[in-house]
């Protein structure tokens, strides 16, 4: 979708930084000067030198300024308290430096949408017959009886493009409300010695910014301290191969993405200085591409087009003939009138109004308005949609493959159970913690908190109320918050010895690791991760007197048992150990796999989230497989798939490593019983989603928050990201992203997609019975009678209730229960389906009669006489048939039930347009006959007609009522 785009950027990455070299080889090295209002400030260097340092990535004179820390301190900053936050201070900063937000281009007026509504070449040639009409009858008959067919048309088109544009730009206000929805994102940042949470939108330069894995770069930036660094930069230069960041190559470019590690970072450049923000300002992405049934519709729209056109082309002709023969008949084939070319202009007006009307411009347009419909609607219900596809594409989704943590559960995570030196104690709720473990020794309890305070990704600060905050994931969170309990100072811990080494958890590891040096100058090495992983790589414990003694099998069986019993009780487990590191180690060797002594194993607790078992079980009824895949043990994740409800008789639960062993062959047998993959790596994630995609032919969508998630995100259907959880790489990849971390969230965007496609049905199957008659009867009339019984402005006014009102009435229902009692339509279900052809046949059918009786019969059935009985005639037709519509659009709001009036007054957008589609009528026959060629109606004649147009009713009832296949 993006690939020109980032090719255009990959390119003006390259061509700048060319140039920046060039630059910067050819000027003369001269000592740099402080501009003398950057100097009054208080600063010690301004944005435009920090710009050229780090967009050329140039260590020379970074060197020259006296390094990283020089220029924190010319900035005004503390690496470690950050920015003071007084608002004047602030303010200069903001003035002499900028803010982090990028130029928007301007939001299109209502004017540009008319504008682009005026460009429909169909309306082009109905202006030009209107222009042709109006000087021809001015010339002939006068102002202004000469002009009414003219104006008339005129004025049709005015009307057309008023409410296109107008559907239109309210559209657009719809995106650019989700369009800001989809760019909030916060980052950690230390100001006035406090670690918060801050919108990049409020980012300064000299702002300390904390990064982890999977959170975008927000700025321009320098590396200050930080471990194991990994910067992805495909965003900005196409390359794949992540580059190492660290103290000999500081630089961070805004836009690019931490694919692992986590560092502090001094911001430099904000905003139109950053690079990213410099090359936003000379490209332009473009919107959303179509959707795919936007594509099948516009295909669908083209068919029906050309028939349209045969049909006009034959119509004119067979129009024009009779006119021939007429004239010749009448011996007055020589002389030609100024009537006779206003007939002549209003068969070609004719002509033209049955391409207008056979063209289903509406669908598409009933696309787009239902999706933003759906799109602002599922705002309300916590899910953000990125892509306009993934609305519908949910529509046919058969298969959720969900997260556990935060999806499944409530990621509010505490401690309940813990495991040291073979002692089970019971955390929760437990008054005093710290007495619980008072039996343990005292060398235990060191190594224990050290273990949490060092070997964590989390940071225990105090806010400006003094209150102290846990900071980090919800794991971090519930483990901290043990050791916290137990006595333990986390600052005083941390102080106490030196961080060498980290490596952050690794999802496809399953383990974090440190290593620290300890004051004598000693290392130790901490890791915890994965229960039985953790301990596989122990050969050691710490007893109860707080001695290392080797593991035992009948200690490792118990200690399996334990997690065993923990992950039973639908508990996560974690392990701790650590090891004596040799000398000798160096901070590019990897932290050594095994060797350990084990400490202890911790259970947390997750419970399941209220309405997911309610939720599992509403996909069942729909035909949705949920399938939990979680990184988890297997106890654990069966335990809390089955309180889901989503482990069932005959369910295969499996592990990850297992589950790679097998051949195509057993996949293609085995995933459609998997019910749970445990132990599962990115990679499994992939695979399951490829092989039910692919070899299944299933409608996937993956949930996933983490970085190592995208590739399974991208391999998915529908990519649903974690709002909460979710790390900005997975919400990038995804299609949905759901802001509450809620598995119920996930149904409501099932059934919104199946409403979307719903109401889009019955939208085509609204459109296509109209075409069809209004095709079949100006047609056939030409053919037989010689002229069309639907004039220009009369067939303008048809298209517009069919065409924009008739897509916002039937394309913005609201979805109801029902939804997710059918089954899925899957990827191979057509669009018309047997059920529509069977209410679009009928419905014309009735109609057709209805109007070609009239046409006959019309004069004897009403007792019309007189001089403008065909005027009548034709009035009366041209009401019943948009009658016959306005009665057919509310049978059309159900497509198999009976009863179409079943929450319509819940629907104001239906009532509005169908009370407005009458006033309309009524004020075109009674009051606006010289330019829609119509006679006022009496009241028995307005009573007749909207009896007609009612009985089309329980003639669709009826014609349900015949049985049909449902493809």
């Amino acid at each position: 979708m993006c690939y020109p785009f980032q090719e255009k950027l990959r390119v003006a990455v390259l061509v700048s930084k060319a140039a920046l070299q060039f630059i910067h080889g050819l000027a003369p090295t001269s000592e740099y000067k402080v501009p003398t209002n950057v100097k009054a400030a208080g600063f010690g260097i301004c944005a435009e030198e920090l710009s050229s340092i780090v967009e050329g990535h140039d260590l020379k004179k970074l060197k020259s300024h006296g390094g990283v820390e020089s220029l924190a301190s010319k900035l005004s900053t503390s690496e470690s308290d950050g920015l003071a936050t007084s608002a004047d201070k602030l303010a200069t900063r903001r003035q002499l430096f900028g803010v982090n937000k990028f130029a928007e281009p301007e939001s299109r007026g209502f004017w540009v949408f008319v504008w682009e509504a005026l460009q429909d070449m169909t309306l082009m040639i109905l202006a030009a017959c209107a222009f042709f009409s109006l000087i021809v009858g001015i010339a002939t008959e006068g102002w202004p009886k000469g002009a009414h067919d003219g104006l008339g048309i005129v004025a049709s088109i005015l009307l057309v493009v008023f409410v296109t544009a107008s559907s239109d730009y309210r559209q657009s206000l719809q995106f650019k409300d989700l369009d800001k929805e989809k760019k909030k994102i916060t980052v950690q940042v230390t100001r006035s010695g406090y670690r918060q949470k801050l919108s990049i939108y409020d980012l300064l330069a000299g702002d300390i910014v904390h990064l982890s894995i999977g959170d975008q770069v927000p700025a321009d930036g320098l590396f200050l301290s930080g471990f194991s660094l990994l910067i992805n930069e495909s965003s900005l230069t196409g390359e794949s191969e992540p580059v190492a960041v660290n103290a000999e190559n500081p630089f961070l470019l805004s836009g690019t993405k931490v694919q692992d590690g986590s560092c502090k970072m001094l911001v430099t450049t904000v905003g139109m200085r950053t690079q990213w923000g410099k090359l936003m300002a000379t490209l332009s992405e473009g919107g959303d591409d179509e959707t795919p049934l936007q594509v099948k519709l516009n295909g669908v729209a083209t068919i029906i087009g050309k028939i349209g056109l045969i049909f006009a082309v034959v119509t004119f002709a067979v129009l024009t003939e009779s006119l021939f023969r007429r004239k010749i008949n009448d011996g007055t084939y020589l002389s030609w009138t100024g009537d006779d070319a206003l007939e002549l202009l209003e068969f070609f007006a004719i002509a033209v109004t049955i391409v207008v009307v056979a063209v289903p411009e509406g669908l598409p347009l009933a696309v787009t308005l239902s999706l933003a419909f759906a799109m602002k609607k599922m705002m309300n219900d916590k899910a953000l949609v990125r892509h306009l596809a993934a609305c519908e594409t949910m529509g046919s989704a058969t298969s959720i493959c969900s997260d556990k943590t935060g999806t499944l559960t409530t990621n509010h995570m505490t401690v309940v159970k813990a495991c040291i030196c073979s002692k089970i104690k019971e955390v929760d709720g437990a008054s005093d913690t710290k007495s619980l473990f008072s039996e343990l020794p005292d060398s235990v309890m060191t190594m224990l908190l050290q273990s949490i305070f060092n070997n964590t990704g989390g940071d225990v600060v105090f806010n400006q109320d003094g209150k102290r905050e846990i900071l980090g994931t919800p794991t971090e969170t519930a483990i901290l918050e043990l050791g916290l309990s137990l006595g333990g100072d986390f600052s005083e811990v941390r102080k106490a010895s030196t961080l060498v080494k980290v490596e952050p958890f690794n999802s496809a590891k399953k383990r974090m690791g440190v290593v620290i040096q300890l004051p004598g100058g000693a290392l130790r090495a901490h890791c915890k991760g994965a229960s039985e992983i953790i301990l596989a790589s122990c050969d050691k414990y710490l007893n109860e007197e707080g001695d290392v003694v080797t593991l035992d099998k009948a200690t490792i069986d118990h200690l399996n048992a334990t997690i065993d019993r923990f992950a039973n009780e639908a508990l996560r487990t974690l392990c701790l150990a650590y090891m004596e590191v040799q000398d000798g180690f160096s901070v590019n060797d990897q932290i050594p796999a095994d060797g350990y002594t084990f400490i202890g194993i911790v259970g947390i607790k997750d419970p399941v989230r209220p309405g997911v078992k309610e939720s599992v079980a509403i996909c069942r009824s729909a035909g949705i497989t949920v399938r939990m895949v979680t990184g988890d043990n297997i106890n654990t994740a069966k335990a809390i798939a089955r309180e889901c409800g989503i482990l069932t008789e005959g369910g295969i639960a499996i592990e990850g490593p297992d589950f790679r062993t097998k051949s195509e062959e057993e996949l293609t047998q085995l995933i459609p019983k998997i019910q749970v993959m445990a132990r599962s790596s990115p990679l499994d994630k992939h695979t399951l989603v490829k092989h039910l995609r692919t070899k299944l032919d299933e409608v996937v969508a993956v949930t996933g928050d983490g970085t190592n998630d995208a590739p399974a995100l991208h391999e998915a259907d529908i990519g649903l990201a974690m709002g909460i959880a979710g790390t900005e790489v997975a919400k990038e990849s995804a299609d949905v992203i759901i802001l509450d971390d809620n598995f119920s969230t996930i149904v409501t965007v099932a059934k919104w997609g199946r409403s979307v496609y719903i109401n889009i049905q019955k939208f085509v199957q609204f459109q296509l019975t109209v075409n069809v008659v209004a095709l079949v009867v100006n047609f056939s009339s030409a053919c037989l009678t010689g002229s069309a019984p639907l004039t220009a402005v009369q067939l303008l006014w048809v298209n517009m209730i069919m065409d924009t009102l008739g897509a916002l009435a039937l394309a913005t229902e609201p979805p109801n229960n029902e939804l997710m009692k059918r089954t899925p339509v899957g990827r191979k279900g057509n669009f018309i389906s047997n059920i529509m052809w069977r209410n679009i046949v009928g419905q014309a059918f009735y109609q057709f009669l209805v109007i070609w009786y009239l046409q006959t019969e019309g004069k004897w059935l009403f007792g019309i006489k007189g001089d403008n009985s065909d005027l009548v005639l034709n009035t009366l037709i041209f009401n019943c048939f948009v009658f016959c519509q306005v009665f057919n659009e509310v049978s059309s709001r159900e497509m198999e039930k009976i009863n179409v009036f079943e929450g319509i007054l819940n629907n104001n957008v239906f009532i509005a347009v169908l009370s407005s589609t009458v006033i309309f009528q009524f004020i075109i026959i009674q009051f606006l006959g010289d330019f829609a060629n119509t006679t006022p109606l009496t009241f028995n004649q307005w009573i007749a007609c909207i009896f007609i147009g009612f009985i089309g009713m329980p003639i669709a009832a009826i014609v349900k009522m015949i049985p049909v296949g449902s493809s």
